[in-house]
């Protein structure tokens, strides 16, 4: 039998598969690494940003950590999922694009939820209580 013949059966020492590599197998370590990295920079940053208080402002903050939130998905898709738009002939990133539009529906729909919450359900200060008791 010859080498490729070897190659494509398993039956021989070099069993490595470089189409896999090309159309998003594995990893190198390198990319593992560079993901961990940015995940775990993608994490202290929004934890230091509440923790520290470093923004004033609480909307903005929120939308710092959701956006931050996005790029980490994007890492993770990116350096431990090996999606691209050549994976599967498309369909991993037809079936990307639908899973980012329900995270971005849900992420708004509850920040909003939040946020109404958050403002029809604040107590009533004195002064709306005696004009209300009128």
């Amino acid at each position: 039998m010859s080498a490729d013949a070897h190659r494509l059966t398993g039956h021989g020492q070099d069993t490595h598969d470089s189409h896999a590599h090309s159309e998003g197998g594995h990893g190198t370590f390198q990319s593992y690494m560079t993901g961990f990295v940015l995940s775990v920079i993608l994490t202290v940053i929004p934890f230091w940003l509440v923790m520290g208080n470093v923004l004033d402002n609480s909307l903005v903050t929120t939308l710092v950590i959701l956006a931050l939130g996005g790029v980490q998905m994007v890492v993770h898709v990116i350096y431990f999922l090996h999606m691209s738009t050549k994976s599967e002939g498309g369909w991993t990133f037809m079936a990307l694009i639908f899973t980012i539009t329900l995270v971005v529906i849900m992420l708004a729909g509850s920040v909003w939820v939040m946020y109404h919450l958050n403002h029809n359900m604040m107590p009533m200060d004195a002064h709306d209580v005696m004009n209300n008791a009128r």
